[in-house]
């Protein structure tokens, strides 16, 4: 395996065979509460700078075509995107956190629909990115 495969594949948590969007958005769930619960929202803000643009060059560079349901990078960056909106990490914000972003990378309603119709590494990065977005507002 790559390193993009395994960096775009969250890990190898994207080759699940149950679900593996929602696998993944589990992990990244508890490590970013894991982050947060130990230095707050900064640390976990600069890894979604980080991860965001490798995210891109991962998908890109994994050679995959349109959004394989083995990429999950997108959904790490989501719903720690998502984690941002939490005052502090809580049991109940965490399972908010974790439903609201799946509904709505599953639904895709309005700007999230938006952004998955783009095409290429931004593209597939984009929906969850705008998810994870709108759900952290709604936490904040």
């Amino acid at each position: 395996m790559t390193l993009a495969r395994w960096i775009a594949s969250g890990g190898g948590i994207g080759f699940s065979p149950w679900a593996p969007g929602t696998v993944a958005s589990l992990a990244a769930l508890l490590i970013g509460a894991g982050v947060m619960s130990a230095g707050g929202r900064w640390p976990l803000l600069l890894l979604v700078l980080a991860v965001c643009p490798i995210g891109v060059w991962a998908v890109r560079a994994s050679g995959a075509e349109g959004d394989p349901g083995w990429i999950v990078v997108d959904e790490v960056a989501g719903q720690w995107i998502a984690l941002l909106g939490l005052g502090q990490v809580s049991l109940y914000g965490m399972i908010v956190a974790f439903v609201l972003f799946r509904l709505l990378d599953i639904v895709k309603p309005g700007a999230v629909g938006w952004a998955d119709r783009k095409h290429g590494a931004v593209g597939v990065m984009a929906d969850d990115v705008v998810a994870g977005g709108i759900v952290a507002g709604i936490l904040w």
